[in-house]
């Protein structure tokens, strides 16, 4: 013999052995071994997906194939009452554990059930897992939402696998949706993301702007009694407050009588930037130390005279050579060739 059939409780199966089909209420289904073959699908898919992740593919495939269950049961038996009372049966024959309709409201969109022993418990237990599973109450919200025509949802009531004589879904209308809990992982994952990316750009800023405190506009010593500061860049408040201080701090250990600011490299020049360079000279010169300006290009005097400010007060030099040379020949020094 090539074909047998096998009428279960009125539950048709039937095999043909020459093509290799397997029928179970005339559609093609295939046999798992629920301890190890289901068990390694499941394994596989929390794996590569995340166990979280793999809750929602599996609650969302069981919904999907209970309204594909539903709409099959629409087209060939059309009466909900009637479908509801063979589905127990089909599932038990099936080998989805035992199932019972406890309770049904097709006007209140509301309904009941019971399963005992059904394979998704079975694979949690080999899987030594202690959850209630998620494909099977999302099947049935998937049936129950076609065959009453509206959006269904479901709760868990009693959990076999929690230690409960069986597991009990209360399912009722509801706008949730694996569509919604799909867009809500995406963007709790989305969320969670950006916070790390922000944590982690806040911390390499922070590191970036411990070394540009350290490498931009170091104190350069030239002399016992000159000292030369690059401003390089913009300045917004805090680094200019930075420098500042620290350049103050260190002034005393210097001893110096001079003190050159370079502007050579300076950018984004506006009224704050010459406000915060008459309050750099301004301090200096009252912890006894004279500055001067160098690196002044014509256009940044011109920028100096069109915003009404002046630094007549301090010396202005183009180079930083000639800055030096005044320094020194303020203190009666020169530097003069080493004679032979």
């Amino acid at each position: 013999m090539t074909t047998y059939d096998v009428n279960v409780n009125g539950s048709i199966f039937d095999w043909n052995l020459e093509t290799g089909d397997f029928h179970f209420e005339n559609d093609e289904v295939v046999m798992f071994w629920v301890n190890t073959a289901f068990k390694t699908l499941f394994d596989s898919i929390e794996e590569i997906a995340g166990e979280k992740e793999s809750e929602l593919v599996l609650e969302t495939a069981g919904y999907r194939t209970g309204k594909i269950v539903s709409q099959f049961y629409m087209d060939t038996i059309g009466n909900t009452d009637e479908i509801l009372t063979k589905l127990p049966n089909t599932y038990v024959t099936a080998g989805w554990g035992i199932t019972d309709v406890v309770y049904y409201s097709i006007k209140e969109k509301k309904a009941v059930i019971t399963v005992k022993n059904g394979w998704e418990h079975k694979v949690k237990l080999a899987q030594k897992k202690t959850g209630e599973g998620k494909f099977l109450p999302g099947h049935w919200a998937g049936v129950f939402s076609g065959l009453f025509d509206a959006n269904v949802w479901y709760k868990v009531e009693k959990s076999q696998i929690g230690g409960e004589e069986y597991s009990q879904y209360e399912f009722f209308p509801s706008d949730i949706t694996p569509t919604l809990n799909v867009q809500s992982l995406f963007d709790e994952q989305t969320k969670k993301v950006r916070a790390e990316l922000e944590q982690l750009t806040e911390q390499r800023t922070q590191v970036l702007s411990d070394i540009i405190k350290e490498i931009s506009s170091p104190i350069i010593p030239v002399m016992d009694s000159i000292l030369v500061v690059p401003l390089v860049g913009p300045y917004d408040e805090l680094r200019a407050e930075e420098l500042l201080n620290r350049t103050l701090l260190n002034l005393p250990h210097y001893n110096a009588h001079f003190l050159v600011l370079d502007l050579t490299s300076l950018s984004g020049f506006d009224d704050y930037t010459l406000d915060f360079i008459r309050k750099f000279v301004g301090s200096a010169s009252l912890l006894g130390t004279k500055c001067l300006l160098v690196g002044i290009s014509a256009e940044l005097s011109m920028k100096i005279v069109h915003s009404g400010h002046t630094v007549a007060s301090v010396p202005c030099f183009t180079i930083l050579q000639q800055g030096i040379k005044y320094a020194l020949e303020q203190q009666g020094l020169e530097i003069t060739q080493k004679k032979s």
